[in-house]
This record gives structure tokens, sequence and C-alpha cells, in this order.
């Protein structure tokens, strides 16, 4: 197979994982700031956010992005995987960042979030490929 077959199939993958990884930022965004303009500490604002981007980003990853063919998948072991990848970035890691930014270096609550995706877009993907949307292939005999 050539170089540019190999890696067609996962860059389209990955572009596809940018459309619903963009439209997970815009709900977590529009719900940060929701929260934040409503008293919200931006921190909670922030969690509320990532929990129902991440309820978004699991239904249009699991039928769009990552679909599984003849392959066995757990739903609900994809989903709670799915949770845990976007927790150890979407959360843990960007909430820390968010803090730095923000307590630390003074940037502005609203263009933090903004800053995490240069960080945390590549590691979602990476981590929801080879872990989260992994599937098994059924066993078959061949005789």
């Amino acid at each position: 197979m050539s170089k540019q077959k190999e890696w067609l199939p996962a860059f389209i993958q990955f572009v596809k994982f940018g459309i619903v990884g963009l439209s997970n930022t815009l709900i977590s965004y529009v719900v940060y700031l929701a929260g934040v303009r409503l008293g919200m500490h931006y921190l909670l604002a922030s969690v509320l956010g990532f929990v129902i981007s991440v309820l978004n980003s699991f239904y249009w990853n699991n039928k769009y992005v990552f679909q599984k063919g003849s392959e066995e998948r757990n739903l609900f072991l994809t989903l709670i995987k799915t949770f845990l990848a976007y927790a150890s970035t979407g959360l843990i890691l960007a909430n820390i960042l968010l803090y730095i930014w923000v307590d630390v270096l003074g940037i502005s609550e609203y263009l933090g979030p903004i800053i995490n995706l240069v960080i945390t877009v590549p590691l979602n993907f990476v981590i929801n490929k080879l872990w989260a949307f992994r599937t098994k292939r059924k066993n078959t005999i061949i005789v």
C-alpha cells in the first residue's frame, strides 16, 4: 500500500473528529459562557459545559467518526471510556490550564478555553481513536 493510502483514512477520520470537536467546542463554550454570565463560578461552568459536550461527542463519534463496521463494540463501556478520555484532557488538563491562564497569567476567562484547544484536541483524538472507540474483531474461524 502506498504511503498516501496508509495515512489518508486516518487523516479523513481526524477531519471528521475535528468537525465533531467543533460542535463540542461550541456547545461547551456556549454552556460555559451562559454559566459564567448567570453568576456560576468559571470552573463549575466549565464542568457543566464538559458534561454536555461529551454526550454530544459520544453520539457523533460513535455514529460518524469511529464507525464500527463488522467489529463488536459495547456502547456502555465506550461511553464510560469516552467520559474518561475527555475527563483526562477536557476536564482535568483543561481546567488546570484554565486556572493557569486565568489566575496565574491573568488571561481573560473567556479566552482561556480557546487557548486550551491547541493542546486538548490532538490529545483527545489519539485517546479516542486508540482506546475509547477501539473495537474488537469478531472471532471467525476460517476453514
